[in-house]
């Protein structure tokens, strides 16, 4: 099981966006994630008119290392550490290690 999903809220914790929030997009197999508004660099783009694509620079997000991201915990306001464990009734679910909140519900 993984730490963090696509949809999670994120903080990330270091690097040039360090303390800025965002969701999940896409988590990739190679241990880096997508995430909405965070990473974001200027991509130089040619002109497509087959495909309706107009050229020039465009503002594109980038996948940014699992490392340098924690998932948000609402209660404390601020990033945490996350852990796995299963219920009583077998299922398998990840939580806060700080206030031993269950994440999925």
């Amino acid at each position: 099981m993984r730490k963090i999903k696509t949809g999670d809220d994120i903080i990330v914790i270091t690097g040039k966006d360090k303390g800025r929030r965002g969701t999940v997009l896409r988590v990739y197999d190679n241990g880096r994630v997508l995430v909405e508004g965070i990473n974001m660099v200027k991509k130089h783009q040619k002109p497509n008119p087959q495909a309706g694509v107009q050229g020039g620079i465009i503002d594109k997000e980038m996948p940014i290392e699992q490392s340098n991201l924690m998932l948000y915990n609402p209660q404390t306001k601020k990033g945490d550490r996350v852990g796995i464990r299963f219920l009583e009734d077998g299922r398998k679910v990840r939580y806060f290690k700080s206030n031993n909140e269950v994440v999925d519900v």
